[in-house]
């Protein structure tokens, strides 16, 4: 009966996947097509991560939206390079979005600009929690921003690398493709990031271990 039963749950997955991809591909086909309201989906599915993503390596709201805009911009004018069968929608928009922020953070590296980090909390695409008091609401936004602060800090390849790793979650493998480098070279990068973030959030009193 259990066996059964996983079964049953390993088919409703698979089906559900073989939706999800039909669906990105359908969405992407009607928006190539002229159709305002699938690209209006689609940017209302990805435009928060997007955001986000492009926050952490901003750390200004100004720049991440207008940052986003631009991904979204460039992301419509290849949508004729989706593929389906390379994979789904949302793997092919956020390798794209990675690519084109890291691009733009290291351009800005090349050409440094004194700016004032905003409150990501404050921009459209964030999500509230629901049922949190006001003061713990406010404990996390102020740790959000002091974490944010610490990752500021670390050398530009570091922060690469753990922002891609530890906050967007990618695998090894996606890091080595999106950055080209050795595996290895990611790793290392990876763990010396992980210490001198630990270092800085210590020296900020942030953390106390």
């Amino acid at each position: 009966m259990a066996k059964g039963i996983a079964y049953l749950e390993k088919q409703a997955l698979e089906a559900l996947k073989a939706v999800t991809e039909i669906t990105g591909a359908e969405l992407v086909r009607r928006a190539r097509a002229g159709d305002g309201t699938a690209w209006e989906d689609i940017v209302t599915q990805y435009s928060r991560r997007i955001f986000n993503l492009a926050f952490r390596f901003t750390s200004s709201v100004e720049a991440a939206e207008d940052l986003t805009q631009e991904v979204f911009i460039r992301i419509y004018k290849t949508l004729e390079q989706y593929d389906a069968k390379q994979g789904d929608l949302s793997n092919w928009l956020m390798r794209l979005a990675r690519n084109l922020i890291i691009d733009d953070y290291r351009h800005r590296q090349r050409n440094p600009q004194n700016t004032m980090a905003d409150d990501v909390d404050d921009h459209s695409y964030h999500l509230r929690s629901v049922g949190t008091s006001a003061h713990k609401e406010m404990e996390r936004r102020e740790l959000a921003a002091q974490v944010q602060e610490g990752i500021d800090k670390l050398p530009p390849d570091l922060r690469t690398c753990v922002i891609l790793r530890d906050i967007e979650e990618m695998t090894y493998q996606e890091i080595v493709e999106v950055l080209n480098i050795p595996e290895g070279t990611v790793k290392s990068r990876i763990n010396r990031g992980r210490i001198e973030l630990a270092k800085i959030l210590r020296r900020m009193r942030v953390v106390t271990i």
